[in-house]
């Protein structure tokens, strides 16, 4: 992944000043290439408006650069930028910085002040964006400062994620779950906002892929079960369940051959379609996801999606991701909590510690006890995102929360869970959830928050609606009526 770094500038200040300009912001994009998490690529100098032009329709067309910094060294006149920017389809950052931090008060000329320009230059610039309605993040200050470096790498990871979904495959095994509303959407429509392809595949097309797992590959894997994980004596060797623990790493085997065979990076399942599978997948998904896949229980496509699209932006970071589902509530007054887990499909990405792999009857789905990690999610801050379709539009509904340890131990619970306290509160936080139409699947992530679904849902042309500390149900509902407005209006007729 690369991000280009462009400088504008003119022909009007001559051969010395342009060189003067080429080596000031080659060096502001070395220490950004130093400091960010994708490679950032100095780009020749941009002093006319058939250069940018063709600037930006090489950045269209290579997959590995995911967006462009853009700043205005000098009094780069916006005209020249009218038919690059209009052609640009990758996200953009308006940088709005200079080469010097201090003024150099007693030796400041005229020179210099022809050489920093950006104060200005940088406005005719931001006038010409706006003009044109460019979809762009705009961060003001000096490279030396962290938090600009900081800021231009939460855009980054959101323009990975951009990058990621807008060439994802995406396997349905089977259907989703019958008569369930919110699991349903239009794909075309996810293909046309998202670029992401989603089809459906038989369960008895994995199903041949598992059974023609050699047996050697199941010893293997599940030798690296009992070094990773606490696992149960009944599924050890010699245990009488040990052959259950056998077939959850035939399951994942073959699971994970299909998906790479295909190029698939998510996927879903459905208890209600298995199949000739023994087991609803719970070991093979929750290690998948470990691994970065997406995955959308009950056939819950979009879910699917977004997980992987956060996995993407979260690569490097400390703190997992996960597929959720907000399950029941803790509603002591001034000690509310939720709840959350799912049938098995709990990424150990976001386990408090080692997990133990278990197996119990799930009492849903018609087969065989399926294997499973159980865990507790390691406290601290974190965000809870669900993808929605409106029907007109996708809608991204985020709640901020703190991650925190049950009150007490959950010896006959055997699944992995989170509890959380959600901003500003409970009452508030459900509410506002329920008011937004937010889905009861999610995705549960310690490594991306909000700044990062902003920039996402900017580049992606989506709405989101964020839940925290200083939301009230009264100007949600507010804010919800005026995005109603807004993308009725935006979509023309």
């Amino acid at each position: 992944m690369k991000i280009w770094f462009l400088t504008g500038s003119q022909g009007l200040y001559g051969e010395d000043t342009l060189r003067q300009v080429a080596e000031q912001s080659r060096r502001i994009a070395e220490e950004l290439n130093d400091a960010l998490p994708v490679e950032v690529v100095w780009m020749p100098v941009l002093t006319s408006a058939g250069a940018i032009r063709r600037l930006c329709l090489e950045a269209n067309s290579d997959d590995e650069v995911i967006g462009l910094v853009a700043w205005m060294h000098t009094f780069s006149p916006a005209k020249m930028w009218i038919a690059g920017l209009d052609a640009l389809r990758k996200p953009l950052v308006h940088l709005h910085t200079q080469a010097n931090r201090e003024l150099p008060w007693s030796s400041i000329d005229m020179d210099f002040m022809n050489l920093n320009q950006a104060a200005h230059g940088d406005r005719e610039f931001g006038y010409m964006q706006t003009r044109l309605g460019v979809a762009r993040k705009t961060i003001a200050g000096h490279v030396s400062d962290p938090s600009v470096a900081a800021r231009i790498g939460t855009w980054a990871r959101a323009a990975a994620g951009r990058a990621e979904v807008a060439s994802l495959k995406l396997a349905r095994f089977g259907d989703n779950m019958r008569d369930v509303a919110v699991t349903e959407g239009d794909k075309v429509e996810a293909q046309i906002t998202f670029g992401v392809s989603v089809n459906t595949y038989g369960v008895n097309e994995l199903v041949e892929a598992v059974d023609a797992t050699a047996d050697a590959d199941v010893t293997a894997l599940v030798k690296e079960y009992e070094e990773l994980y606490k696992v149960a004596p009944e599924l050890r060797a010699g245990g009488d369940r040990h052959d259950s623990l056998r077939y959850a790493a035939r399951i994942e085997l073959g699971l994970r051959g299909f998906l790479d065979a295909g190029g698939f990076k998510a996927f879903t399942t459905n208890f209600e379609d298995l199949g000739g599978l023994r087991q609803l997948p719970g070991l093979a998904v929750q290690r998948l996801m470990a691994d970065g896949y997406g995955f959308g229980g009950e056939g819950d496509w979009k879910t699917s999606v977004l997980l992987r699209t956060l996995k993407k932006m979260a690569e490097g970071l400390p703190g997992g991701t996960s597929f959720m589902e907000d399950y029941t509530y803790h509603l002591t007054p001034g000690e509310e909590l939720i709840l959350g887990a799912h049938m098995l499909e709990v990424c150990p990405s976001i386990a408090g510690g080692t997990a133990s792999c278990e197996i119990h009857p799930l009492g849903i789905g018609g087969r065989e006890d399926p294997v499973r990690l159980v865990f507790d999610a390691a406290p601290g801050p974190a965000v809870v995102v669900g993808l929605a379709d409106m029907g007109e539009r996708f809608r991204l509904v985020a709640n901020e929360i703190d991650v925190v340890a049950p009150l007490e131990p959950l010896p006959r619970l055997p699944v992995a869970r989170a509890v959380w306290r959600p901003q500003p509160d409970l009452r508030t936080s459900t509410e506002s959830w329920l008011t937004a139409g937010g889905p009861h699947h999610t995705v549960l992530s310690a490594a991306v928050g909000a700044e990062e679904l902003t920039d996402l849902s900017d580049m992606l042309g989506v709405e989101l609606v964020l839940i925290d500390a200083d939301t009230t149900s009264r100007s949600l509902a507010k804010e919800l009526r005026w995005n109603q407005a807004y993308y009725r209006l935006a979509r023309g007729f």
